[in-house]
């Protein structure tokens, strides 16, 4: 099966939205402080998560492509 390069990219470049990610950093740090509330910790868990798989994603992409991550 074949794959086009472009749709490759696109997927070696997927990435939480800005204000998602700007929230899931803002949090990342008052969790380090233990300031986080019960449903915003859930949340980050669920970010985290997305996180990740965006991560994976990217990485087999990048292995497609013959490219190391940036």
């Amino acid at each position: 099966m074949s794959v086009p390069v472009s749709w490759v990219e696109k997927v070696g470049a997927l990435r939480l939205p800005a204000l998602a990610d700007h929230r899931f950093q803002k949090w990342m740090d008052r969790n380090n402080e233990g300031q986080l509330s019960q449903s915003e910790r859930a949340e980050l868990e669920s970010l985290v998560e997305i996180s990740e798989q965006f991560s994976l994603v990217r990485a087999e992409a990048l292995r497609v492509l013959g490219k190391s991550p940036a």
